[in-house]
């Protein structure tokens, strides 16, 4: 194929690789600059003394994304060795009792209907019109550019959004379903995957765990990361040249025009295009010349963040399910937490992925690697926080809930522990505030055309992939982004057209 320019992309996690692989695919010669010494971003791993860690995302949600998106780019899912998951995750309550999250239908109206009676006809219309919601979120508002006005702005989405309920909010509209609070807090915590809280999301998020319910989820074996690692590996025979340790300075520009980047270390390199797959806050606040966007952006609405334990555990426990949801009876209180207050609830909940049970290689013969993660809320000037201390009342938490379910002697077997914090993920990934998932929150007002676009106003030939401009966070979002930055791409470069935004 003809070659088409240069391309330069800021940023290898999956959203920055598989655009990569996108472009390359299409005649551009490509490299890859990132700021750390291995791919991934928050699709990464860490690997301590035999124990693997995934060190954000745990687990194939939406698979259907996965396999198209992934397949367009030339990796089966096969490929990836996966292992379909029936059994999505156990859900413990504080009161002793427990819900497993299946695809097995029976299965599940047998738990619901020992959790409330009766309740179980009414969750199959929450499934049934929650993954109506997604199949339309995704034709209509998640899998396609916005590159105009009036691509968003017509009568036919203003009815749209009314049909996707953006209007409800997600835990009240839950109660139209269920009267039990565990039940209500079983369908509703799946709103921190994108970082919001169900109090405040609209019900549109419904979607999420009726998708899980109706396709399930799905783990390859060597972790997360093994899907950055296939990307990356494909993206090389492509010819697509990566240069890890090599963080991005400022990004060059001449009048409307990005023109390349300056390293840290002083060396320039020039591109025809630049695709950013950093943080886009940070890109607008430390990558390019000082102007109103950034401080437009720095007004917006941020998600929150995750304080991450990862334990290399000399021990099995059979208690632990591969994913494990604990979740309390001041659901509410924590959350407000979170968000108001820009810290931890005093009784949070928690998830502890245990890959072990899926996959063996993810620790030595005999042991457990676990990784418990606790929502908390980003950083915030007007609300310092004394992490370390934090810490230490997470700690004291999950060991208490912990030993409520048999698992009481854990502090013993614990070998050593990686603690991640919001000022890491910062630090490590130039996330704005720590807020991991995706930084920019997922309120309505940040969606569609409203959410920052994947091409800059000014700069034309500057675009963006990754969880903080369209389509949103998650790893489905983010392998959509790439697709969707790569066909404007190929659309504006080739024949550029007026108007656009």
């Amino acid at each position: 194929m003809a070659g088409n320019g240069t391309a330069l992309v800021i940023g290898a996690g999956i959203g920055g690789i598989a655009t990569a692989l996108s472009l390359a695919e299409h005649g551009y010669s490509v490299d890859v600059f990132e700021k750390n010494i291995s791919a991934g971003g928050r699709c990464g791993q860490i690997i301590r003394d035999g124990h693997r860690f995934d060190v954000g995302a745990t687990m194939i949600l939406m698979p259907e994304v996965y396999r198209d998106v992934l397949g367009s780019l030339g990796v089966k899912m096969e490929e990836l060795n996966v292992r379909p998951m029936d059994d999505i995750y156990k859900l413990w309550f504080d009161d002793g009792t427990s819900l497993i999250f299946t695809t097995d239908r029976e299965r599940m109206r047998q738990q619901l209907e020992m959790l409330e009676p009766g309740s179980s006809t009414r969750e199959e219309k929450y499934v049934t019109t929650g993954f109506s919601l997604y199949r339309i979120a995704f034709e209509k508002l998640l899998g396609r550019n916005f590159t105009r006005f009036f691509d968003f702005f017509n009568l036919r989405n203003a009815l749209l959004l009314i049909k996707l309920k953006t209007y409800l909010n997600h835990y009240r509209y839950t109660g139209r379903f269920f009267r039990s609070e565990h039940l209500k807090m079983a369908y509703t915590f799946q709103n921190i995957y994108v970082g919001q809280s169900p109090f405040s999301a609209p019900a549109l998020f419904s979607m999420i765990p009726a998708a899980e319910l109706t396709e399930g989820s799905m783990f390859p074996v060597g972790g997360m990361y093994a899907i950055a690692a296939k990307l990356m590996e494909k993206a090389s025979e492509k010819g697509v040249r990566f240069h890890f340790a090599k963080p991005v300075r400022q990004i060059l520009v001449e009048g409307n025009r990005v023109t390349g980047v300056a390293l840290n270390d002083g060396t320039v390199e020039r591109a025809d295009i630049i695709i950013a797959n950093a943080d886009l806050p940070y890109v607008y606040r430390e990558l390019l010349p000082p102007g109103n966007k950034s401080k437009r952006l720095s007004r917006m609405n941020y998600s929150c963040s995750a304080l991450v334990l990862h334990w290399g555990v000399d021990k099995q426990y059979p208690q632990l399910s591969h994913h494990n949801t604990f979740l309390s009876d001041r659901f509410r209180e924590g959350l407000d937490r979170i968000f108001r207050d820009k810290s931890m609830g005093d009784d949070p909940c928690f998830y502890i992925h245990a890959p072990v049970r899926t996959d063996a290689s993810a620790a030595p013969e005999g042991c457990d690697t676990l990784s418990v993660a606790v929502g908390v809320g980003h950083l915030d000037k007007s609300h310092p926080r004394e992490w370390k201390r934090i810490t230490d009342r997470a700690r004291e938490a999950i060991f208490r809930k912990l030993k409520k379910i048999g698992i009481d002697d854990i502090e013993s077997h614990i070998r050593f522990e990686i603690v991640t914090t919001p000022e890491t993920w910062e630090e490590a990934l130039n996330v704005t505030k720590g807020s991991v998932f995706g930084s920019l929150g997922h309120n309505i007002l940040q969606m569609g055309y409203f959410r920052p676009h994947n091409r800059d106003s000014r700069y034309k030939n500057l675009y963006f992939t990754g969880g903080s401009t369209h389509p949103g966070n998650g790893i489905p979002m983010v392998l959509m982004s790439a697709r969707l930055v790569s066909e404007r791409i190929l659309a504006e470069q080739s024949n550029r057209t007026g108007g656009e935004r």
